[in-house]
């Protein structure tokens, strides 16, 4: 069985995550989502609405699981014996900085293959801080993220 690991924020799940996971989810056997609980960034949501708010928008994919982790991402991909860590990628910004940890998590874990999913065109400009950016100014985010996220984000900043 092929596992792929695909971490992250998730802050919240956009489409363009879901474009990548339902993607990875025809190539690999299993793609466990994992959402990262000790983020260095500021979030909005807590840990537990982030892995539920991705686990209602995985539902329809069965070989798709969310947990939450924390830690060294390539320990936790060997604590799970992922073969492949799963990366999206928007347009060229992405790049450099997805290179550059593919490299440093090479060099701890060897064994582990870094793979990189295009996001599709109509996702290329989706990231979970413009969704938080321009909802919190008032714009509806409606059909870029599933509407349970839109409804959440709603709670939030109302």
């Amino acid at each position: 069985m092929t596992i792929a690991l695909y971490p992250g924020t998730f802050d919240p799940i956009t489409n363009g995550h879901i474009d990548v996971v339902k993607r990875a989810a025809q190539l690999f056997d299993k793609v466990v989502v994992a959402v990262y609980a000790g983020s260095l960034k500021s979030v909005m949501f807590s840990t537990d609405e982030r892995v539920a708010l991705c686990k209602e928008a995985l539902a329809s994919t069965p070989n798709a699981e969310t947990v939450e982790f924390s830690g060294l991402v390539v320990s936790y991909a060997e604590s799970i014996s992922a073969d492949v860590m799963l990366r999206g990628l928007r347009a060229g910004a992405d790049f450099e900085n997805e290179f550059d940890m593919a490299l440093m998590n090479k060099k701890l874990a060897p064994n582990i293959e870094t793979v990189f999913l295009m996001t599709a065109m109509e996702w290329q400009f989706l990231s979970s801080s413009r969704i938080k950016e321009v909802a919190a100014l008032g714009a509806d985010v409606t059909g870029l993220v599933p509407p349970h996220v839109v409804s959440a984000l709603q709670a939030k900043l109302h």
